[in-house]
């Protein structure tokens, strides 16, 4: 049997090793990943268990505005709880619940801890942004021009209560006294049975420097705290958005009506809404002004405003169950982008007027505002050559040339014109880089285009191609995403006998491209690879490569839908199918109305989504969420078109139901629509044949000048396009002064954070 030894006083060199150890312990756990748990060492003080620290309101390294709701809960046998925010004692606040909204974090890092006797600690550390943001998208291009009541430059302010209901007998929602009560105050009946009068509170406030909106069923006079809700909220969340695509830097209103900025011209009433059927339901209604892609075109700016609002509603309403995005055109672009590019956001898409994305639309665009500069000048066609509206058309991929003009007029000119006014910015004063730009007086002014607006997205244009302009300021512009060198515009038309050689060959000679200002030139757009390769890399271009997790139904009308084409729903489809091998996450409703396909359907589809998410949401089973959201679609809920009055008809991607092309389509290009710039194959004289095979007889002098049109050969359409790829989720792109471009990966998520987003069947969504 060996002697115990006895205790001995410590060497300094015993010393000075064990102050080493320590040292290097110490640094191990600052180093730890922001979020992560530092437990105590198992001992006796583990056999309670572990305390937990959950970030319910955001991801805890994504949190803003000062204050953040975390639950704490401690095992049965611990002793008394200990809570510290930043060295703080905030132990009281958690004395009679176990949630709490923790105020006072300072701007940066805040290590928040909580002990008790007998358990093994928790840690998180929670980063706090301003409110006025930015969290991840980086500078902006301009200053804000701040609304008059505005208390600082980041347009912060307190937010504004205000009531509404809605009558007996109407739809809409009227403004409500809670002093003079009306009489004529509708009855709610949410769907957990609550009846309460349909009197709604609306939130009014300033986040990332623009408004936000919050409504809800409310009883004026009963206290709402997010650990104790009013009874009549489902927690559940629907999120309105608005339509087409611009830049602004000013504050505006976040749009609540289904198709705000789409159908302005059609009076609300007959559209059912699904956001007051939404209210009376028990849902929470939110919007943002950052997420209507017709005032901020850029998914970093889209997807930020609603997560800095997410974190909101729930730091002052409660826990969320999932949330459902609604919206026709700039309204589907948010939904399907931001669902793509930072999943977890949306758990349900309905969308109508669909475009997948802004960037593949806006390459069809693009070749529209070219070609109709072509078209409609007599005077620039050569000898001999005429061309009938039915030919302008069939190069088009149209049924006539008016879509080609809607699109251009609507949509493109003012998107892509840099020179175009947008709200918050003056007029150019030559030298003033705070007045809008002119390429003449005032080349560092602000430019409108939405390029610009995603220049941390695209990145700078290379100095080897800079401008005069570019030039003059000594930055490059945001680098042009799209090219159209090698594009054979017309081809199925000439390969068709629909139009002739020389029709042809006059066409692509004179068709041309834009410059960085969005001007015409003679030379075909190349593009700026890099910034091709970030439009993908970013999902500004989207491949739907991220969404199995997400349940999306689409409802859509016939064309000529106003640029609204119904063949930008199927490439959607066809994108879905390539990237997961099937599209049993997303359903497709085609009726006679155009745009909607139904005036009833917005609410409709919201009701069908809400069924999917719910029956969702009861499927506990171990499984991925990707296979539960497929399936758990209730049986009743498939795919359907309305055929001459004839419902039931079951819709088919290869029914070509007004399905029609783009310029790029008759180029040869994919259905799918999604090469923004193609790579190049040598020209071949005898590739060029018409029906039975025989060739297209060029004269030796047009076969030099297709030569001379396409020095670097033409699209060949079989390889993937420049820089094509799938978008990476939940990219950062630097702080308010210094951008990232092109984005990179805020890291994984911290452990235990975010959780008040959703219900656990839909928590293995952040990934």
């Amino acid at each position: 049997m060996q002697p115990i030894a006895r205790p001995t006083r410590p060497t300094a060199a015993f010393l000075a090793v064990g102050l080493a150890l320590a040292l290097l312990a110490a640094l191990l756990v600052a180093a730890a990943e922001p979020g992560s748990a530092a437990p105590d060492k198992p001992g006796k003080a583990g056999k309670a268990g572990a305390v937990r620290i959950e970030v319910l309101s955001n991801r805890a390294d994504l949190v803003s505005g000062g204050d953040v709701l975390v639950r704490i809960t401690a095992p049965r046998r611990a002793g008394a709880l200990r809570v510290t925010l930043g060295g703080r004692d905030v132990s009281r606040t958690f004395r009679k619940r176990s949630t709490a909204l923790l105020t006072g974090l300072r701007e940066g890092r805040n290590v928040l801890v909580a002990t008790a006797a007998g358990a093994r600690r928790d840690r998180v550390v929670v980063t706090n942004h301003p409110n006025g943001g930015p969290v991840f998208s980086g500078p902006v291009a301009a200053a804000y021009d701040c609304q008059d009541t505005a208390t600082d430059a980041l347009c912060n302010e307190p937010a504004r209560y205000s009531f509404l209901y809605k009558p007996s007998g109407q739809k809409a929602l009227k403004p409500y006294d809670p002093a003079q009560p009306a009489s004529d105050v509708d009855t709610a009946t949410t769907d957990q049975g609550k009846k309460v009068p349909f009197i709604v509170r609306r939130e009014d406030g300033y986040q990332d420097r623009d408004r936000y909106a919050i409504l809800t069923l409310f009883t004026p006079g009963t206290r709402w705290k997010a650990w104790d809700p009013q009874r009549q909220w489902n927690h559940k969340v629907l999120v309105t958005h608005g339509g087409g695509c611009g830049a602004s830097y000013a504050p505006a209103e976040p749009p609540l009506e289904d198709a705000s900025g789409t159908l302005d011209a059609i009076p609300v009433p007959l559209v059912d809404s699904s956001y007051v059927e939404a209210l009376g339901r028990g849902f929470a209604v939110m919007s943002t002004a950052l997420a209507n892609t017709g005032h901020n075109c850029n998914v970093a700016h889209n997807a930020e405003s609603l997560m800095m609002a997410k974190e909101r509603l729930v730091e002052q309403y409660g826990t969320i169950r999932y949330t459902i995005g609604t919206g026709c055109s700039g309204g589907s672009v948010a939904q399907h982008t931001v669902a793509n590019a930072y999943p977890g956001i949306y758990q349900g898409l309905v969308t109508t007027c669909s475009y997948p994305d802004v960037m593949s639309p806006g390459s069809q665009f693009a070749d529209y505002h070219l070609m109709r500069a072509y078209f409609e000048d007599p005077s620039a066609w050569g000898p001999g050559v005429v061309w009938s509206p039915t030919q302008m058309a069939d190069v088009e991929g149209h049924l006539t040339p008016v879509n080609a003009v809607t699109a251009d007029e609507g949509l493109f000119r003012s998107a892509i014109n840099p020179e175009h006014a947008c709200p918050g910015v003056p007029d150019p004063v030559p030298g003033d880089r705070t007045t809008r730009f002119d390429s003449d007086s005032n080349p560092a002014g602000v430019r409108c285009d939405i390029l610009t607006l995603m220049r941390n997205q695209l990145g700078p244009r290379p100095e080897s191609v800079w401008s005069a302009q570019e030039k003059a300021v000594g930055a490059g512009f945001a680098g042009m995403p799209f090219g159209n060198t090698g594009v054979q515009y017309g081809l199925h038309a000439l390969l068709g006998g629909r139009i002739t050689p020389e029709q042809f060959v006059d066409l692509n000679e004179k068709v041309g491209g834009l410059d960085v200002n969005a001007d015409p030139v003679a030379a075909r757009t190349a593009g700026d690879p890099a910034s091709i390769a970030n439009a993908y890399r970013t999902g500004l271009l989207n491949e739907f490569s991220n969404t199995s997790e997400v349940a999306m139904i689409n409802h859509g009308g016939p064309d000529p839908g106003l640029a609204h084409d119904y063949a930008h729903s199927v490439w959607s489809h066809l994108r879905l199918q390539r990237s997961q091998g099937h599209t049993d996450n997303r359903v497709e409703w085609f009726g006679p109305t155009p745009l909607l396909g139904d005036v009833r359907w917005p609410v409709e589809a919201f009701v069908a989504m809400d069924r999917w998410l719910a029956a969702v949401e009861e499927d506990d089973r171990p499984v991925p969420l990707a296979t539960k959201i497929v399936e758990d679609r209730p049986a009743s809920l498939q795919d359907r078109c309305l055929a001459d009055g004839v419902p039931g008809v079951v819709c088919r991607s290869d029914i070509a139901r007004t399905n029609l092309s783009t310029p790029r389509q008759e180029a040869g290009g994919p259905a799918a629509n999604d090469v923004l710039a193609c790579r190049t194959q040598p020209l071949d004289r005898s590739s060029y044949r018409l029906p039975g095979g025989l060739p297209v007889l060029f004269t030796d002098a047009q076969w030099a000048r297709l030569q001379a049109v396409f020095p670097t050969g033409v699209c060949d359409w079989a390889l993937p396009g420049i820089g094509q790829g799938p978008a990476q989720t939940w990219l950062g792109y630097g702080t308010a002064t210094r951008a990232t471009y092109g984005g990179a990966a805020l890291g994984a998520v911290p452990r235990g954070s975010g959780l008040g987003w959703f219900g656990r069947s839909f928590r293995p969504i952040w990934r």
